[in-house]
């Protein structure tokens, strides 16, 4: 992605928040690289050089701001909304896939051999994997430095080095500090283990109301809930469970997340911003829809509305099959009767059938060793690393069944018909089998193509699991009634045809048109 010099100082002139995460400022003469709404004095255009990525700029010998922290910007919106094979692997790397399965890994799940994806990433990133997921480490190992009692060797390996070394080298490099005075900095009062405060940045506007309402409408009992103006729910993440509370405030949402392995620090994060859609650019978004005479007045009346997204991509697919043609309290009643069908189904942590025990070394079950999977950064942890009680308020939230346990279900958990039933077995079987991918990182047109092909699963379904698991800003469910009603309240046409065809105006932002219809709705 190339970077349009005037462009870009112009933004750091004005010191434009629009523009943190779309690109750095990297300053020769001091050999600091900053977030474009830094504070300090405009540097001289003689002396500035402008990345696409924190990791280019660390690559090129910048170590970070202390003033603006960079490394805590909101990300891209070029990578959140792409749907092209570097969009991917960025969604991806947030994830953590290359700490936990390596470059070779990423390149898989990509269909690319790892020279060719680093080729790709180094073009138009300025750095490959590697670096990438190193700079992703170097701020989960600083988040954890500041607001966790672990001691620091823990803190290296649940970050993802490979040694207490390379976390003092990296971290030296990059803050200019060494963890040791970086924790001196941290601010005095009690810590309570497993529990990690943070602020997750984002680009204003945000409307919080509208994506508070939106969940709460659809909460499910024990995996989720909205409270005193914070949403709370339950995630599963690659090393064992979590539970969130987000609250939104006026600069940042305020993160609580109590993790029971404290390497899916990362990948909690990724998901939280990706369930909040923290990583849009409103303003673009906002301009174009707003140029429709019919949105004119709501966007004005609620800038920022954001497209509901989700941490589990499986959960999102069966919420929108149950969802189909019912209202959505009745979607919540039969999912809640799915629920409460799994928990007694679903085995305890130490007799669990996927991933590994909770705060346990990665096992190579060839040799019973602890293993490292190449290219990534060992994932066996000290033998002292402590796998976090879940203490405190949120122990009472979990994240949905697996896919293997809802395929397990007997025909008397579902409470619906036949066909429908029949549907969310065959979906829970291709997840569970591998046959059907609803991550991040997913090709999009693959996966909706493979629902679509799922009896039961029609193009609604399909858009619907495609704008809010896999996170595609132009979709457009023209057929949807709510959708209609609410074209019909702001003067838009009413039936699906003339609808789907007004709405190409709206391209490539149709997603968060079709919230706002909802809303009108």
């Amino acid at each position: 992605m190339e970077l349009d010099f005037e462009h870009c100082y112009r933004a750091v002139d004005s010191r434009d928040p629009r523009f943190d995460g779309c690109f750095y400022t990297a300053v020769r003469t001091t050999g600091i690289y900053c977030r474009p709404s830094c504070p300090a004095v405009t540097p001289k255009r003689a002396n500035v050089t402008f990345y696409v990525s924190a990791a280019a700029a660390q690559r090129g010998g910048f170590r970070a701001c202390r003033r603006c922290r960079p490394d805590a910007a909101p990300g891209s919106p070029e990578w959140d909304t792409r749907a092209d094979t570097v969009g991917r692997a960025m969604r991806l790397i947030g994830d953590g896939v290359v700490d936990r399965e390596g470059v070779p890994g990423l390149a898989s799940r990509l269909g690319y051999t790892e020279r060719h994806l680093n080729r790709m990433l180094t073009t138009e990133l300025g750095a490959g994997p590697l670096a990438l997921a190193r700079a992703q480490r170097a701020q989960t190992a600083r988040i954890l430095v500041e607001t966790t009692d672990l001691g620091l060797s823990e803190i290296a390996f649940a970050a993802g080095f490979g040694s207490v070394r390379q976390f003092n080298d990296t971290m030296l490099e990059v803050y200019a500090r060494s963890p040791s005075q970086m924790r001196e900095k941290r601010p005095a009062g009690p810590i309570e283990a497993g529990v990690v405060n943070l602020r997750l940045a984002f680009r204003p506007p945000l409307h919080a109301s509208s994506l508070l309402g939106f969940f709460a409408a659809r909460t499910l009992p024990g995996v989720d809930t909205v409270v005193d103006g914070a949403y709370r729910r339950g995630l599963n993440l690659p090393h064992g469970t979590a539970d969130v509370s987000l609250s939104p405030g006026d600069r940042w949402i305020h993160a609580t997340l109590r993790l029971s392995d404290v390497r899916d620090l990362a990948p909690a994060v990724a998901r939280c911003r990706r369930l909040f859609d923290l990583d849009a650019d409103p303003v673009a978004v906002d301009a174009l829809l707003g140029a429709d005479p019919a949105l004119t007045a709501a966007v004005a009346a609620e800038p920022g509305v954001r497209v509901p997204r989700a941490v589990d991509g499986f959960e999102m697919a069966i919420r929108a099959i149950v969802g189909q043609q019912v209202s959505v309290a009745g979607a919540r009643t039969t999912l809640g009767r799915i629920l409460k069908a799994a928990a007694g189904n679903t085995l305890a942590p130490e007799q669990g059938t996927a991933g590994h025990l909770i705060g346990s070394p990665s096992l190579d079950t060839t040799n019973g060793r602890p293993g490292t999977v190449p290219g990534a950064a060992p994932t066996a942890l000290p033998t002292d690393l402590p796998s976090s009680p879940r203490t405190g308020a949120g122990t009472d939230l979990a994240g949905f069944p697996s896919a293997d346990v809802v395929a397990g279900l007997p025909d008397s958990a579902f409470g619906m018909p036949a066909a429908r039933r029949a549907t969310i077995r065959a979906l829970a079987e291709a997840v569970a089998d591998g046959k059907l991918d609803l991550d991040p990182g997913a090709d999009r047109a693959e996966t909706v193509a493979r629902l679509v092909e799922l009896p039961g699963v029609g193009p609604w379904t399909a858009g619907y699991v495609a704008m809010r698991a896999i996170g595609d800003p132009d979709t457009f469910l023209a057929t949807d009634l709510a959708a209609r009603r609410g074209a019909e309240a702001l003067g838009l046409p009413g039936t699906a045809k003339a609808l789907a065809t007004h709405a190409e105006q709206w391209r490539p932002w149709r997603s968060y048109a079709l919230i706002r219809l909802w809303r009108a709705a």
